[in-house]
């Protein structure tokens, strides 16, 4: 079966519907590409045709580009900047051939009228196509995004989409679409000018083949082929479209802080697009588009966060096991994150019983799926059906014989052994001998805790990270008994609530919380050497971190960061090293400034919990240096503090897998994105420079800076982390 299919009506319409066999939406591959254009040129040259429909077998229309052959472009010859421009500029001429569909150039007359009929989503590829079409006509479908995201894993729309979006509505209106990457509801994108109608789904055909047969030649000519055409809005010439610009580059830069090239690129393509004619146009954002699949910080940001992104969660470190889909779930706990689970699993069609000691903290758990649901009713996303079905899923209760049934239970209490250690056994003795027990932990052992399971081969660690409804990232752990059926379980689950999942072993903080906290202690312990505060928090964020170390702190609270360091002490004795960083942490606590639940932190609040700014009191206890580091130190300090720990963790077998490292660190604790994550950074930065850093920071500031071996040896033999590791190897 092929990418798509051609079926010419009574009515002299023809019809291309695109259906990727075994896909559950459709991407453009290079066959597929080829064999559109194929269509094309059937159609336009066959005089029974007298218009085409474009559309999808399928609920949607098109997830985008396939980028992996984005992404094998980069190696697919010994010049790939001219193979990626040529692929480029072979899209852009069959996006041409529709647009002008066999008109005369010099008329504008002749030519056959082509719809997009949309019956779903439309991104990437998969509106760039369509907006080359004369119509686009969407499916009344409120589930359905309409948009050009591929700002978000580290390009720009390089289709003719930059071009044509800039010449339909002007560079302000398209700013948001293009460098921000939104994506629609149909109606929302017709209002917002990128498609012509929404109709009911089961018009759509019916309604894209009347506007086809009815179609004259001035509803067919796009407005930049026609005579006097003038940009919206102006274009960098006209005073108006100047400002534009300029209010497009300042945003651009205080939105990505110069570390993002796709940003950059994009408006380059836009501006010097909006100074020559439409063709040109389209050549310069291919030169564009091919310097950003060039560069390494977007390669890198395409494969982690599709390629890796997409292989994790379709399994690739599952182990062999019969399907392990779960049917049942119990919750125990009905804080905020059993509350979320709870939700997730019960939003993805599965059964859940949410248990805690009281009925009321029962209820109140079942609550916030509420919640969640009828903000979605306000925004149009979820029906009062699909209310009550996902309501109707969650039994909230009190009692453990509610748990007949489970083959998954996922405890999320206290972070207590002996509280979870008593969860354990009243679970086990409430279910089956093959249900699976899974504990949400953050910082305990997996193995110590599955001591209480008199079944420890189905005993494993699921750490959801809070928001659970908003963040994608889960992490599994595999204790020191832990078997595979659970695993695949764990994996399974993961899959069903639509999230991605990474697989460690277990180690003191497993993989991510190993990671962040020393981010976290290097700015505080930097405050305390007399650092700026500013300089620590815009360090970071000059870098591409979402958030300062100080900020951070505020978020996930002062007094768990001492709870934890008190712990950590304590199983550390005298080699614990961050005795410095306990100065500044419980000095904060002991002011009763505990961070932003308590409005008073690293940062001042206001009555209604916005932040202020950094607080005044930190220069009063830890005045600010006389001489302040550049900002590369700081910059390199709060880096290897993460990427460190990360080498660390792959050394010693915790993470078996540099890309669930990569992808982990970007969605878990949003490790600057631009660099595809920290193995990919190390790579970008290369082994032989991060070692010479490390070692300077060693010297000067002590030995957790101190290069790891498997590092050192990748630079002694000039290799990369993603040249010595596939998905099989193991580091150690």
């Amino acid at each position: 079966m092929a990418d798509f299919t051609y079926d010419l009506g009574d009515d002299g319409v023809a019809i291309i519907t695109w259906d990727l066999p075994g896909k559950s939406m459709n991407v453009l591959s290079l066959d597929g590409s080829a064999l559109l254009s194929e269509m094309i040129d059937r159609a336009l040259s066959d005089d029974a045709v007298k218009g085409i429909v474009l559309t999808s077998g399928k609920d949607s229309f098109a997830a985008g580009m396939d980028l992996n052959v984005l992404a094998g472009l980069r190696n697919s010859s010994d010049n790939p900047a001219q193979s990626i421009f040529d692929f480029t500029m072979n899209g852009h001429a069959m996006m041409r051939k529709i647009e002008r569909a066999g008109m005369d150039p010099k008329t504008l007359r002749g030519g056959k009228p082509i719809v997009a009929a949309l019956p779903g989503t439309a991104l990437g590829i998969g509106l760039e196509i369509p907006l080359a079409c004369h119509r686009i006509i969407a499916a009344d479908d409120p589930k359905a995004r309409i948009g050009l995201p591929e700002i978000m894993v580290g390009i720009f729309p390089g289709g003719g989409g930059t071009t044509r979006i800039v010449r339909k509505v002007g560079l302000m209106a398209a700013s948001p679409h293009l460098l921000e990457g939104k994506t629609y509801a149909p109606d929302k994108a017709r209002a917002a000018g990128l498609i012509d109608e929404v109709v009911p789904a089961d018009q759509l055909l019916a309604r894209a083949r009347e506007w086809v047969l009815n179609a004259t030649d001035a509803d067919i000519v796009k407005p930049w082929d026609q005579k006097g055409y003038k940009m919206p809005g102006g274009t960098p010439y006209h005073p108006a479209g100047f400002m534009t610009f300029v209010g497009a580059a300042a945003m651009v830069h205080g939105r990505t802080m110069g570390v993002y090239p796709a940003a950059k690129a994009l408006l380059s393509a836009a501006y010097e697009g909006a100074l020559v004619p439409f063709d040109t146009a389209l050549k310069i954002e291919a030169r564009w588009f091919t310097k950003v699949l060039l560069n390494p910080s977007s390669s890198a940001m395409i494969r982690s966060l599709f390629v890796n992104k997409g292989a994790l969660e379709k399994g690739a470190n599952r182990p062999e096991a019969p399907d392990q889909s779960v049917r049942k779930v119990g919750v125990i706990g009905a804080g905020m994150m059993g509350a979320g689970i709870a939700y997730v699993a019960a939003n993805a069609g599965i059964d859940v019983v949410l248990i805690d000691q009281k009925q009321d903290a029962a209820d109140r758990g079942k609550s916030y799926s509420e919640g969640i649901l009828d903000k979605g009713i306000q925004r149009r996303k979820v029906t009062e059906d699909k209310k009550e079905q996902v309501l109707g899923r969650i039994t909230a209760t009190t009692d453990y014989a509610a748990l007949e049934g489970c083959d998954l239970v996922v405890e999320a209490v206290f972070e207590d052994p002996k509280i979870k250690a008593d969860v354990t056994r009243a679970v086990e003795a409430a279910t089956g001998p093959d249900c699976i027990f899974a504990t949400n932990t953050s910082t305990l052992p997996i193995s110590d805790l599955a001591k209480a399971s008199a079944r420890p081969e189905q005993f494993i660690g699921i750490h959801f990270f809070s928001p659970v409804d908003k963040m994608m990232l889960v992490e599994i752990i595999r204790g020191k008994e832990t078997g595979d059926r659970a695993v695949a379980k764990a994996l399974d689950f993961v899959r069903q609530i639509r999230k991605t999942p990474i697989v460690v072993n277990d180690a003191r903080f497993f993989y991510a919380n190993r990671c962040i906290i020393p981010y976290i202690n290097e700015g505080i312990r930097m405050v305390g050497e007399g650092v700026a505060p500013a300089l620590v928090e815009n360090a970071a964020k000059l870098v591409g971190l979402p958030l300062g170390p100080l900020q951070l702190v505020d978020e996930t609270s002062i007094d768990l960061g001492v709870k934890i360091a008190k712990a950590t002490r304590a199983a550390m004795g005298d080699a614990y090293p961050d005795g410095a960083v306990d100065e500044v942490l419980f000095w904060l606590a002991d002011q009763e400034r505990m961070g932003r639940k308590s409005n008073a932190g690293f940062y001042a609040y206001d009555d209604a919990g916005k932040r202020q700014g950094l607080w005044d009191g930190l220069a009063v206890q830890y005045p600010t240096a006389d001489e302040q580091p550049e900002l590369s130190e700081v910059q390199h300090r709060l880096l290897f503090a993460q990427v460190l720990e990360a080498v660390r963790a792959l050394e010693e077998g915790v993470l078996t897998d540099i890309r669930e490292g990569d992808v982990g660190a970007i969605l878990g604790w949003g490790f600057a994105p631009w660099s595809g994550g920290p193995f990919s950074w190390l790579d970008i930065l290369g082994a032989e420079r991060a070692v010479e850093i490390c070692d300077d920071l060693a010297a000067r500031h002590g030995p957790r800076f101190t290069a790891p071996d498997l590092l050192r040896d990748i630079a002694s033999k000039s290799d990369t982390f993603y040249g010595r590791f596939t998905s099989a190897d193991q580091a150690a």
